[in-house]
Parts: C-alpha cells; sequence; structure tokens
C-alpha cells in the first residue's frame, strides 16, 4: 500500500521507510465484516418472507421467485465487472458508493407499495452488491502482510456460519414480531443502521487502493451477459404462470445464441488487445468448463431447496415465518459443521475426493427426506426432517469448502482472476436458476397435487442436478494446486 493511500484516510505514515502493515486493518476487516454480513443476510430473507410479502403487497406467485431471482441475477451480472471498478477507480470510493446504494436500495424495499417497486428494489440490491463485496476481498489483501492474510480470511467463516444459521431465525422473527407494524419491512429496515455504521466506518478505517495494471471496462460483454441471463431466467420464472406460449420457449433458444455472440466477442476483443470481460483461454481448461457446469448444477439445486423448503414449510403445513426459519436450522448447522471439518486440512488432502464424497452425502440427504417426507405425509414435524437435513447440510458445506480451490487449480495463474471472477459470478446464476427453476415445478404442483407432492417433485429435480454436478466433478484436478512458500 502506498503512502498516498494511507494518507488518505488521515492516519498518520510509517516515518520509517519499511514497508509496514496498515495499522487500523482489524478495524478494517471488521467494517468489510459488517457489509459482508448485510449482503448475505439479505440473500436469505426474502425465502422466508415471502409468503408475508405477497399476502401484504398483492401479485402472483412469481413475485416470490423475482425477490430471490432478480436479486442474485443482478449479483451475477455485476461481479463480473465489479471488481475491476475498484480497479480502476480506487477501491474504497466504490466501497462506499456500493455500501451506500445498497442501504438506499434497502430503504426502497421496505417503503415498496406495489410489486414491480420491490423487485426494482432488489434487483438495485444486487447491482450494488456486486459492487460493494469485491472491493472488501482487494483492500484485505492490501492492508494485512502475508502472514496474517489466512487469518483475515479466515474471519469470513464465522460470519457466513452466523448468517446462515441465524439470518432465517432473525428474519422469521422480523416479520412475526410486527414492530410498530413494519411486518416484512423490517427484514430490509435493518440494514439502514448497518449500513450508516458501515458507511461511517469506511470513510474512517479503510483506506483508498486501486490496482497498478488495472483492466479496462468490458461494457459491450457485460451487455451481452445481462440479456442472455434475463434470456434464460425471464421464461423459467414466468412460463408457467402464462401457460408456456411458444414466444417463451423462443427466448430461451435466444438466450444460447446470446452467449454464443458473447463467446465470439470476447475472442475478437481478445485478439484486438482489449481486456475480455472472460478471459477466452478458461473455455478450453477442462477443469474450468467442468467447474462452471457443476458449479451451476449444484447453486441451482442448492439455492432453488432452499426457497422450496420454506415455501412448503409456510404454504404446506401452515407454519409461522419464525418457525419456518427455525426449522431450516439443522440444514445450516450441518454446513457450518462442515466447513469446520474441512478447513481443518480435509480439503487439501482429499482435494476432488472430498467433492464426491459431499455430493453422495447430499444425495443420501434427499433421498432421506423423500423417505420422510413419503411416510410421514402432512403430519411431518420438524424434529423428524432434522436427520436429513443435517446431511443435506453436511455433504453441501463438503462440497464446497474444496470446491472454488480445486476449480482454480486447472487454470493458469494469470487467468486465475478471471476464473475466480466468472466462477462466482455463475454461483449466482446458478442462485437465479435455482429460483426459477425449482420455485416453477413447487408451483406448477402445488394447486392440484398439494404442498407434499410438490415438494417431492422439486427434491427429484434436485437429486438430478446433484447428478450432473457428480459427472462434471470428474472433470476437475484431484488436488488442489499447492500455495507458493510464504503465501495463503
Amino acid at each position: 500500500m502506498s503512502q498516498a493511500a494511507v494518507g488518505e484516510t488521515g492516519v498518520a505514515p510509517p516515518t520509517d521507510t519499511t514497508p509496514a502493515p496498515y495499522r487500523w486493518r482489524w478495524l478494517a476487516l471488521a467494517v468489510i465484516l459488517a457489509a459482508e454480513a448485510m449482503d448475505l443476510l439479505d440473500a436469505l430473507v426474502t425465502n422466508l418472507a415471502g409468503p408475508a410479502i405477497r399476502a401484504d403487497l398483492g401479485g402472483s406467485a412469481t413475485l416470490i421467485q423475482w425477490l430471490g431471482a432478480g436479486y442474485t441475477l443482478a449479483m451475477a451480472v455485476g461481479l463480473v465487472t465489479g471488481g475491476r471498478l475498484g480497479d480502476l477507480y480506487g477501491r474504497r470510493r466504490m466501497f462506499l458508493v456500493g455500501v451506500l446504494g445498497f442501504t438506499a436500495a434497502s430503504a426502497l424495499c421496505a417503503l415498496s407499495v406495489a410489486p414491480g417497486m420491490l423487485v426494482a428494489s432488489r434487483v438495485a440490491q444486487g447491482l450494488f452488491g456486486a459492487v460493494l463485496i469485491p472491493q472488501g476481498l482487494g483492500i484485505i489483501k492490501e492492508v494485512f502482510p502475508p502472514r496474517e492474510m489466512a487469518a483475515a480470511f479466515g474471519a469470513f467463516g464465522p460470519v457466513m456460519g452466523i448468517s446462515a444459521v441465524g439470518g432465517p431465525i432473525l428474519a422469521g422473527w422480523l416479520v412475526d414480531a410486527d414492530i410498530a407494524g413494519t411486518g416484512w419491512r423490517a427484514i430490509f429496515l435493518i440494514n439502514l443502521p448497518i449500513g450508516l455504521l458501515a458507511t461511517l466506518g469506511a470513510l474512517r478505517f479503510l483506506p483508498e487502493s486501486r490496482s497498478t495494471h488495472a483492466s479496462r471496462l468490458d461494457l459491450p460483454g457485460v451487455g451481452l451477459v445481462a440479456v442472455g441471463a434475463v434470456l434464460l431466467v425471464y421464461p423459467l420464472v414466468q412460463g408457467r404462470e402464462q401457460g408456456w406460449p411458444g414466444w417463451m420457449f423462443a427466448m430461451l433458444a435466444a438466450a444460447a445464441v446470446v452467449f454464443a455472440i458473447f463467446a465470439r466477442y470476447e475472442v475478437r476483443r481478445q485478439r484486438a488487445g482489449r481486456d475480455p470481460l472472460v478471459v477466452p483461454t478458461l473455455f478450453r481448461r477442462r477443469a474450468f468448463t467442468g467447474g462452471l457446469v457443476a458449479g451451476l448444477a449444484f447453486f441451482t439445486a442448492l439455492t432453488g431447496f432452499s426457497l422450496v423448503f420454506s415455501l412448503y414449510l409456510q404454504l404446506g403445513l401452515g407454519y409461522s415465518p419464525l418457525h419456518a426459519g427455525l426449522a431450516g436450522v439443522p440444514q445450516a448447522l450441518g454446513m457450518v459443521i462442515a466447513f469446520v471439518i474441512a478447513g481443518a486440512g480435509l480439503a487439501r488432502r482429499l482435494g476432488r475426493t472430498l467433492i464426491h464424497a459431499g455430493l453422495l452425502v447430499v444425495l443420501a440427504g434427499v433421498g432421506g427426506m423423500l423417505l420422510t417426507l413419503r411416510l410421514a405425509g402432512p403430519d411431518v414435524t420438524p424434529w423428524r426432517l432434522v436427520p436429513a437435513l443435517l446431511v443435506v447440510g453436511f455433504g453441501m458445506g463438503l462440497v464446497m469448502a474444496p470446491f472454488f480451490d480445486i476449480v482454480l487449480s486447472g487454470v493458469e495463474p494469470a487467468e486465475t482472476g478471471s476464473a475466480s471472477g466468472t466462477l462466482t459470478a455463475v454461483q449466482q446464476l446458478g442462485g437465479a436458476l435455482g429460483v426459477a427453476l425449482l420455485g416453477t415445478v413447487f408451483f406448477a404442483r402445488l394447486p392440484d397435487d398439494g404442498a407434499g407432492s410438490a415438494v417431492r417433485a422439486t427434491l427429484w429435480v434436485e437429486a438430478a442436478l446433484l447428478a450432473v454436478t457428480v459427472a462434471a466433478a470428474f472433470l476437475l484436478p484431484r488436488q488442489a494446486r499447492e500455495p507458493e512458500p510464504g503465501q495463503h
């Protein structure tokens, strides 16, 4: 980090010539983690609050799907270029733009008086979140010395765990408590004090930094990705409600055409000596293409199941939002336990084998849920679902722990930045597809066959997606690349 960057925060630069770690680095990390928690919570809350929101604002069942799909779709499109904005214009500056925009969009969500206004505000949240999140990671790499880097990034684990376990409970409690008559709006209002504190903390403790070799923006590429993603997700959400007219299938075909045009454009852009959004040579790497397919299928299954399970509990079993949030805790706990175990060195020792083992565990948990729902029927209780949910969550954690490290081991070091950004965007796109696909399957079966049959149908779809993930994972490297000496 340059002395000029430190000076911009009002902190006196070191008096000697020896590079020193940034003195406020742990407070800077706390600010970044607060912003990260805000994003993690908002990715989960509408799964629980969706039925209450629809009951208040009206709209069709697709409103519940768009509340999640709009957020994750915007996040996916924004992430492919969000990190470059910080490289070009300064990470602290773009962090502030992201956190202020996210907070303002949260306020608009809370003030929404119509379904369209709320969905548009969720899209704005996703876009500003895509600006916000990459800056924190870049700042951490700037302000922490190599010997403390692992501890800094390790702090994200507990935050993710607390968000996964406590987020649904908090959301359910806020909706049920109806504080000052706010009802579901409280799940967005809670972002206002968090966002304000993160803004003040960023102004005081985050240093300004930017890359000395920043890539130029590829706005046409971003536009093509956005159009392709919308053409893919929109028919999956709206098709059932509109009776699957022919133009819906035309949109799906057009999505494939747009992504093909995007690939050709990226190749031509690189040959012209300009910075591509995604490095085209990545798609020649077996590990990367396998990782894209596996990641898309896996995160589609994971996110879609989270929505459907919450809907089943509330619409099928009549649970309150808080009760539904509590019922999902075993799955979150299973994921946290798996992360702890895998983080102890198991992920690096077992490599791809751990991913396959985790997928088999998830499939066993899905089978256990199908059996439990079949035997118990409408009399199923949360306690009967605990074993299967724990197994599903544990398996998912085993898959996620080594996944990104394994995939990135199959690309060249110079391609890692582009590959990492693309994989993260695909993770978000999988979230949007999961909400669209599994949500549509659930709502298609719900009116005629009931919630029990509807959730079992989605579990079979999830099992098929997990089978695709198993097959694609064979394309990944057997082991993660060992870090260079002195790196973490």
